[in-house]
């Protein structure tokens, strides 16, 4: 009752004068009654003697704090039953105070009355259901606006922490909402009372929803009176919809979301377009498919740009509800391998950086993957003229690659090849000079047939700039697939007129002499390369074009070890690997859209951007408004951030689409990479290794990694993304890859703001998380510099990161083998920092062997030779507070280690000096850490959290 002692009280009138009586001749002291004395008096009353007095005053400011005071008053009195009655008989009569505070405040302490009559449930029961809750339900009708607020969070404040019994809500609080919801009831009442059953649905469950509040709420959507009302069951309409069900959602709910769709107020419309998302969750997917996908579409083209806005904002998330379950989950291969193919293939990695990293088949597929050693680049098998879309026809221009590197085909279903071996032959295994002996074959039940070989061109490269077709070459899928050329293709092919090859040379030509000025940049150098590769390959059309055709047909048996299941080739129908497939484009149609559609994985023709955006997993209308989002125009009638919340709903958008039709989204993601605004950019670097998860490691190698090194030389707000998930993100490129942005983290050192030391903190935290990626000598050429770095910082917390980092360093190159790299990191600790001119460094040097010590970063009789000697000289630093550090390590961290507890050596006795020659320091600090117990107090840890961090 502290509360009460400072209320107010009117003084006797002779208070403020002077009375006879209080004059005492004997003492001559003047005695003037105070304020203290009545408090005096109200502390010899009863707890509810003080609860009935101040009640009844008529000060408002006394009866609000009484309600302030209930919970106390009853804490008192908890003991007794019968006061806890009475003082909650009392509350029932506080509740008709005629003066809106006093209500507002008793209400506010309803919820934690309501706990305490939980938690004390044997003393007092039912004294909530009882006394409590019609309080609250009468509260809800109140004439006073703040009583009603106040009233209706303490009713969800209750519902939320489950103290109001199933069967009182069913016969106390529903019924009296749904009377607020009356056609006869106040309108600001009926609105706050719509609000109120939306909101307890969750809490309530479906039973007592779908019985008690779905009938109503069905009537309050088509209110046609009050738009408000209307507006408010539109808002809430997902939530109503989680609740009940599909079924429920369906046969009753959805009507009424088709009329409030198209309501005549905007307000309604756009509450519509913002619940959009929870609503289609409730519906299943043919529903979603042929009903909600045309009713968002008139979203969209809505008059408002309001409700345009809102339609646009949730598209995204609209789209991601017509995701998959059962496949949205991704492994970032393409294609996984066995546990043992799998081992096999990072220990090839380990042993020969320079080994060809093979691609990833599926269980099921023929492991037909050829590596080839002396290059950097990955082998891709880009089936360019079986998929069924334009980008992989056969009018593509390829990128010869010589002679020493093969490619590779995808394979067939087991089922398909099982059936083909029946009635086929074995390749010829005595043509050896097409192939190399070490390359990987199939098994014999995916050994192709000759009639039905796949016989197009397959190649491996790096991504090309585009290239123009040559027009003989730009054929319509409907012109190669009229009647009269889908005929039997003849059983030896004729050569080609040699004007393709010519053509394509005469490209290649203009295209290195164009790039040459520009071979500073390492990129135009790369394609330069590259396409210099592919000039030097043509060559071999005349070698290749001499050959008979029987060695050709065995070239192709040997080589293309698997094949697309629909191709139907005669038996002498084998052409070169480089330019006879060019010149075969046209007389072979029934290759280029016979084939089963090209794995993700496989590679990528350099028309991959010219394939339509057409797929076949969300409505085509939908992903158009979508692609859309990105066109300047949107951003002047709609909303001038369409393209950020384009760029936060991207990665749902593509995990729903599926690495297969991830040339939907490539342009529109780039053009988002390039968005002039930098929090577009912003949103997308946070997101890009979620990204890189759901394409796998061959798209993001193509389209991810040139937008990642784009933002890497972004602002730091920018920066800032990529920086906090690039562990995350370089753990999923391939080695060699991954060790090119080796040269670009110290560029993380340098940012637009000295002051940002968040931005070094965050580089620390990562760069512990890089420790698992990068081998001993990478760490200790590239990692160790930085650590380093860092461990000077200006800020204190970016140098206790540091400590951490540093000390994970020195635990990983010293368990690698051999372990100079950890030997001369601690030298160089002890150079650096042990030996430093500046006391701070001094002081690092002091928190480094803690972190070591702590984290058992070094086995302690490694620590005492190479750490130990030079942290024991800082005994005699002329500063305190490195004294006062080293007292603490050795007191606190090194003496509790077993093997200075257990061991009577020399490095214990050289500890134990020490530590008696600081219990005798000048310093009173340093005395006290070194003399101090680490378990005795806990003033220990106050004192030195205070002294370590004062430098």
């Amino acid at each position: 009752m502290a509360d009460l002692s400072l209320l107010q009280e009117d003084l006797p009138e002779d208070a403020d004068g002077l009375d006879v009586d209080d004059y005492s001749s004997e003492s001559d002291v003047i005695i003037i009654p105070s304020a203290l004395d009545f408090v005096s008096q109200d502390e010899m009353l009863t707890p509810l003697g003080r609860l009935d007095k101040y009640a009844a005053s008529e000060n408002v400011f006394n009866r609000q704090m009484v309600a302030r005071s209930l919970l106390d008053t009853l804490r008192e009195v908890c003991d007794d039953e019968r006061d806890c009655i009475a003082v909650l008989e009392r509350i029932s009569r506080l509740a008709d105070d005629s003066e809106p505070t006093v209500r507002a405040e008793l209400m506010e302490q309803v919820p934690h009355i309501a706990l305490f009559c939980q938690e004390n449930r044997p003393s007092i029961p039912y004294a909530f259901s009882k006394y409590l809750l019609p309080i609250v339900v009468r509260y809800l009708a109140d004439q006073n606006n703040q009583v009603r607020k106040t009233s209706q969070a303490a009713l969800l404040a209750l519902l939320e922490q489950e103290l109001i019994e199933r069967f009182d809500v069913e016969t106390k609080v529903c019924p009296v909402l749904i009377d607020l919801t009356a056609p006869d009831s106040n309108d600001d009442v009926k609105t706050e009372a719509v609000a109120i059953m939306c909101k307890m649905a969750p809490m309530v469950g479906k039973d007592i929803t779908e019985r008690l509040i779905l009938p109503r709420f069905c009537e309050m959507c088509c209110d046609c009176r009050m738009f408000h009302v209307r507006k408010v069951c539109a808002a809430n309409f997902g939530d109503i919809c989680s609740v009940v069900g599909q079924q429920a959602t369906e046969e009753m709910l959805l009507p009424r979301f088709f009329q409030l769709c198209s309501d005549n107020v905007w307000g309604v419309r756009k509450a519509c377009a913002e619940c959009f998302m929870a609503v289609s969750c409730a519906t299943c997917q043919e529903i979603r498919r042929t009903k909600l996908s045309a009713l968002f579409i008139n979203l969209i083209s809505d008059p408002s740009r309001w409700v345009r806005q809102a339609a646009f904002q949730s598209l995204g998330p609209f789209i991601s509800t017509f995701a998959n379950p059962s496949s949205s989950g991704q492994c970032f291969k393409d294609e996984s391998k066995n546990s043992e193919d799998s081992s096999a293939e990072d220990k090839d990695r380990m042993r020969d950086n320079d080994v060809v990293e093979e691609e990833h088949r599926r269980p099921e597929d023929a492991p037909s993957d050829l590596s080839a050693p002396h290059s950097s680049a990955r082998l891709e098998s880009l089936e360019g003229c079986a998929a069924k879309t334009p980008g992989h026809s056969a009018g593509d221009v390829p990128a010869p690659v010589d002679s020493s590197l093969l490619c590779t085909l995808s394979s067939e279903s087991p089922q398909e090849a099982a059936s083909n071996d029946e009635n086929g032959r074995k390749p010829d295994t005595n043509s050896k000079s097409a192939s190399r002996p070490d390359a990987g074959t199939s098994s014999p039940e995916a050994t192709p047939l000759d009639q039905d070989m796949f016989n197009s061109f397959h190649f491996w490269r790096t991504p090309l700039p585009k290239i123009d077709l040559d027009k003989e070459l730009q054929q319509d899928p409907e012109e190669r697939l009229s009647p009269e050329r889908t005929g039997d293709v003849p059983a030896a092919p004729l050569p080609g007129p040699p004007n393709i090859t010519m053509a394509t040379r005469k490209e290649l030509e203009e295209m290195i002499e164009n790039l040459e000025p520009h071979m500073d940049d390492p990129d135009v150098k790369a394609q330069v390369d590259v396409l210099s590769a592919a000039l030097r390959a043509s060559s071999l059309d005349a070698h290749e074009e001499t050959g008979g055709v029987e060695q050709r047909s065995e070239l192709q048996d040997e080589v293309c070890v698997s094949e697309l299941p629909d191709c139907n080739i005669s038996h002498d129908t084998c052409v070169p690997l480089i330019s006879a497939a060019e010149e075969n484009a046209e007389a072979t149609p029934d290759y280029v859209h016979g084939g089963a559609d090209v794995s993700p994985g496989d590679g990528f023709s350099p028309d991959e951007d010219r394939r339509p955006k057409v797929q076949d997993v969300v409505p085509q209308a939908l992903l158009d408004q979508y692609l859309s989002m990105t066109d300047p125009s949107r951003a002047q009638t709609v909303d001038t951030e369409i393209a950020k919340h384009c760029a936060y709903s991207l990665p749902g958008v593509a995990l729903t689409l599926g690495r297969q039709n991830w040339h939907c989204l490539r342009e529109t993601y780039e053009t988002l990479a390039s968005d002039m605004q930098w929090k577009v950019r912003r949103t997308l670097a946070f997101s890009i290794h979620e990204l890189a998860v759901i394409l796998g490691d061959q798209l993001t190698a193509a389209d991810l990694v040139p937008i990642f090194n784009g933002f890497l030389k972004d602002l730091d707000e920018v920066r800032i993304g990529v920086l906090k998930h690039l562990h995350d993100f370089l753990k999923l490129l391939h080695i060699d890859k991954r060790r090119e942005y080796l040269y670009q983290l110290q560029e993380f050192l340098v940012t637009d703001n000295s002051r940002n030391w968040r931005f070094r903190a965050e580089l620390a935290e990562q760069l512990i998380l890089l420790l698992e990626l990068y081998s001993p000598r990478d760490v200790y050429d590239y990692l160790r510099p930085i650590a380093l770095n860092l461990c000077a910082d200006k800020v204190s917390s970016v140098r206790w990161i540091s400590y951490k980092l540093v000390s994970e360093m020195v635990k990983k190159l010293h368990t690698a083998t051999p372990p100079t790299f950890g030997v001369d990191l601690i030298n160089e600790l002890v150079e650096n920092f042990g030996r430093c001119p500046k006391w701070s460094g001094r002081q690092a040097f002091v928190f480094v062997c803690q972190t070591v010590i702590e984290d058992d970063c070094l086995p302690m009789d490694q620590f005492a030779v190479h750490l130990m000697p030079h942290l024991l000289t800082l005994a005699n630093d002329r500063v305190p507070n490195v004294r006062v550090l080293l007292a603490k390590t050795l007191r606190q961290t090194l003496l509790e280690k077993e093997y200075f507890l257990a061991s009577a050596s020399c490095h214990q006795e050289a500890v134990e000096q020490t530590i008696m020659a600081l219990q005798m320091d000048r310093d009173s600090d340093v005395k006290y850490f070194a003399s101090i117990h680490p378990s005795s107090t806990k003033l220990s840890e106050d004192a030195m959290s205070t002294a370590s961090s004062t430098y």
